[in-house]
């Protein structure tokens, strides 16, 4: 049958065997060509792209423990570096389509958690040692035996409950959601009503954001981020919303659309000084939080889009594993040395493998669109909260399908599970909701006799949750004796 030039370009047969890109990423073995693979790398960019907007948006909007913020161009540009670099890594070393950017769940933390209560350089210096960490974790194999100490049904309800506190974020960053002093402590809007242009703007959005992935288009985020801006320009200029009342960032029309890369956060980290800031305990906390979050998120996401390319063998064995998990682990620690948060592979990586991609070499045209990105910092600053934060909700209700994978009918596992989940948006803390769900499995198994059921693993972590817990009433206990 006669093929297309296009096709025969596609074809993995076309692919020369002794080819340098063929025996850079085995691609006649994997049964794959060239332009399948940039395809299917194109392809992830897009369904990931919205992170270079969001990262920022998240990060840029909180204050560490001195009132200080995160400029905005300059997380920006992190991002993009950052998401770049470790992605062209992961293709060169990992030989899979698996690229990497800051990890939504993850930017949590590091803005919620960790720089209420030490500086952004020292919060960032968490994220470089959390990244170190899961290296020795992957090189040592001490991973496995941290995950099997968790159960698993604990593993899914963390998922969900990030999910559900990052789609709060996002309702609360946006204006959807406010509070209050007084009763209810969340209203929508403004005392129960939608009555600015922001809100509106938002609200548009977020509508079709859910159509278009809905429909599953592909890049639909990145689509309703971009169509959201348009909007909130429009409205900027015709309305003048006064300033302030976008939130952190006015979508004012820039007087250019590119610019040099601002490189300024580059290697602003402090390695130790948030255990000093923030207190030992409080610090290995947050950083047991990080190291937890992103081991696995990023076990999860390897294992399943793994699958999913036909990379994984008849003993389940994914090929260069123990390359891939340390990537990971250096990826995340490079977030850290970029002021980006932590990096991660992203599940929209899937998009890319739906397109054809089997190997790293997506992950080259994959991460050279994210260097491009490098340039257009003045335009990706013009984007307001009401048109990024859509995105943290209709992430974080793609996290939450993993509530159905939660036993409810076993009562030991139940209240564990729930408390995870519900503690995270309630008290606006992850590591609250991890350590309430923790302490709770590991006191009901004592109580019904099967302590021998918590593995020896878990029991200093249980341990260190409630010394968090109580550190105020200790405190005050050590000040009276």
């Amino acid at each position: 049958m006669h093929q297309s030039p296009a096709a025969k370009a596609d074809d993995p047969s076309s692919t020369t065997g002794t080819g340098p890109l063929n025996r850079l990423f085995d691609l006649r073995g994997r049964g794959t060509g060239v332009a399948r693979e940039l395809r299917g790398g194109v392809t992830t960019f897009f369904a990931m792209a919205y992170i270079i907007l969001l990262n920022p948006i998240i990060l840029g909007g909180a204050k560490d423990v001195t009132g200080a913020t995160l400029s905005i161009p300059q997380l920006t540009t992190m991002t993009a570096l950052s998401a770049a670099v470790t992605t062209v890594i992961m293709g060169l070393v990992g030989n899979a389509p698996l690229a990497l950017a800051s990890g939504l769940g993850i930017n949590a933390v590091v803005a919620f958690q960790a720089a209420p209560v030490m500086t952004w350089p020292q919060a960032m210096g968490l994220v470089v040692i959390e990244g170190l960490v899961i290296v020795l974790l992957a090189v040592t194999g001490v991973r496995e035996r941290i995950m099997n100490s968790i159960p698993l049904a604990l593993k899914h309800a963390i998922a969900v409950g990030i999910g559900a506190f990052i789609a709060l974020v996002g309702l609360v960053d946006a204006g959807f959601v406010t509070s209050s002093a007084t009763s209810p402590p969340l209203a929508l809007g403004t005392r129960g009503h939608l009555s600015t242009w922001p809100a509106l703007v938002f609200a548009l959005t977020l509508l079709l954001m859910i159509v278009l992935y809905a429909r599953r288009v592909p890049g639909a985020i990145l689509i309703g981020i971009v169509a959201g801006t348009v909007v909130a320009v429009l409205v900027q200029e015709n309305v003048s919303i006064s300033k302030g009342g976008w939130g952190v960032v006015t979508p004012d029309m820039p007087h250019r659309l590119f610019a040099a890369p601002d490189f300024g956060l580059f290697g602003e980290v402090d390695l130790a000084g948030g255990f000093g800031r923030a207190g030992v305990i409080t610090a290995l906390v947050v950083l047991f939080t990080l190291v937890l979050s992103g081991f696995f998120d990023a076990m999860g996401t390897i294992l399943g889009i793994s699958d999913e390319a036909g990379l994984v063998s008849e003993r389940g064995e994914v090929p260069r594993l123990g390359r891939i998990l340390s990537v990971d682990g250096l990826s995340a620690a490079f977030g850290g040395l970029t002021s980006s948060s932590a990096n991660t592979v992203f599940v929209e990586s899937a998009a890319g493998v739906g397109e054809g991609a089997r190997t790293g070499l997506a992950n080259i045209a994959t991460g050279l669109l994210f260097a491009l990105t490098l340039f257009l910092t003045p335009l990706a600053a013009t984007v307001p909260a009401q048109a990024a934060a859509p995105a943290l909700v209709v992430v974080g209700a793609l996290m939450m399908t993993q509530v159905a994978k939660v036993d409810w009918n076993d009562l030991e596992i139940t209240i564990p599970a729930f408390l995870t989940i519900v503690l995270m948006p309630f008290t606006y803390s992850i590591t609250i909701g991890i350590g309430g769900g923790l302490v709770a499995f590991a006191a009901i198994k004592l109580a019904t006799g099967k302590a021998r059921e918590v593995s020896v693993w878990l029991w200093p972590v249980v341990l260190l949750f409630l010394i968090f817990f109580a550190i105020h009433p200790i405190e005050q206990w050590l000040d009276v004796k």
